[in-house]
């Protein structure tokens, strides 16, 4: 691995310069900061969207194409499996099953199930109407997915809305499928804000204005649970090129970690640009990345009014990571990361090693702080 870039050659007058992305993370005055012990308690952007390389969504189905009148058709539901893809392959899907902006003829808001897996070889959108909605309904749809496809159920379904976790479970559950709360749906999450760029505001019972019944929630933070402490943590730093190597040598390297699929992201970032990360290191380094493992990891962030790192997993669980001492420097060394964090389209991660010197690490997480999707 590549080592982590500490600074270490600035630790008496870190230059920090939050709109550039050669930034000296880590170090104050040669002490990094302190994770909390385990005996110890804590005290009380705006995305732009990079291009989405879909495939063709309007595209035809394995059985029978669409017709050029019914590509742009905001109306047409979609039912499409890449035909060079071997539908075994496919063994985890993303789902969202919500209200959308678009009135029905009764006046009444459309439902919507959409489905795809992480490469978008899967694609398929079901319209319903809002009496229809319980968990019975979406257990044949998801049924209906593979009888008309072709293809297996999977092993595991992700989901981001907490308020269609019972329905959503309850419907995985029946069909032997492993239901996840999580945020990493990262493809599911930039298809929606295309579909609603390119098909909701083409509806035509769209209502602008129209705010989702179902918001995402942002509860407040959380004690962190004992066995994810670690030892000490710092601000760190790695070129796009050594991001790029440890997301290909995850399944290989480390036994804990995630990646995420950056051409398809869109995500095009020069290989010498340094990306923003959090190295937290412990002498339990491997059990600590095996719990964290668990958790779907989905983003990190500098709180600046409680002075702490927020840690966000799953759908709805953030946990006070770590805290600093408020001072002029850490104040500004916290809002230059976020800084470069932004700059970076959201990209950042999570590394845990043994320690902070280490050119190895327990754990990788390469992480993506997207906004909640526009319904």
């Amino acid at each position: 691995m590549a080592s982590l870039s500490i600074g270490s050659a600035s630790i008496r007058n870190p230059a920090f310069q939050p709109c550039k992305l050669n930034l000296n993370f880590s170090f104050l005055n040669g002490i990094p900061f302190h994770f909390f012990q385990v005996s110890k308690r804590p005290s009380k952007n705006q995305y732009k969207t990079a291009h989405f390389p879909l495939h063709s969504v309007s595209g035809s189905s394995v059985s029978s194409p669409l017709e050029a009148d019914e590509e742009d058709d905001p109306t047409a539901e979609l039912c499409y499996l890449d035909p060079e893809v071997d539908p075994q392959s496919i063994s985890e899907w993303e789902l969202d099953f919500c209200s959308r902006p678009i009135l029905d003829i009764r006046g009444k808001k459309i439902w919507e199930l959409v489905v795809c897996d992480n490469s978008l070889s899967l694609q398929y959108t079901k319209y319903f109407p809002n009496n229809v909605i319980n968990s019975v309904t979406l257990k044949n749809a998801l049924a209906s997915i593979c009888d008309e496809l072709g293809l297996p159920l999977p092993d595991k379904v992700r989901f981001f809305r907490s308020q269609m976790q019972t329905i959503i479970t309850r419907a995985c559950n029946e069909l032997g499928i492993k239901p996840i709360t999580s945020k990493r749906c990262l493809s599911l999450l930039l298809w929606l804000e295309e579909r609603y760029e390119t098909v909701y505001t083409c509806h035509p019972g769209f209502q602008k204005g129209a705010k989702s019944l179902l918001a995402l929630d942002n509860p407040f933070p959380m004690e962190l649970p004992e066995n994810l402490y670690g030892e000490k943590w710092a601000f760190v730093q790695l070129p796009f090129s050594a991001i790029k190597e440890e997301v290909s040598s995850l399944k290989t390297r480390y036994a804990f970690g995630a990646g995420l699929d950056l051409d398809l992201l869109g995500i095009e970032v020069d290989d010498n640009i340094l990306i923003p990360g959090l190295a937290v290191a412990t002498s339990r380094a491997i059990p600590l990345a095996a719990w964290m493992n668990g958790l779907e990891v989905c983003s990190v962030e500098a709180d600046f009014a409680r002075a702490s790192l927020i840690l966000s997993v799953g759908i709805s669980t953030r946990y006070v990571y770590a805290t600093y001492k408020k001072t002029p420097v850490t104040i500004t060394e916290a809002e230059a990361w976020e800084a470069a964090k932004k700059a970076c389209g959201g990209l950042h991660f999570l590394a845990i090693q043994e320690d902070l010197d280490s050119e190895d690490c327990a754990g990788f997480w390469l992480l993506l702080d997207l906004p909640p999707p526009p319904v």
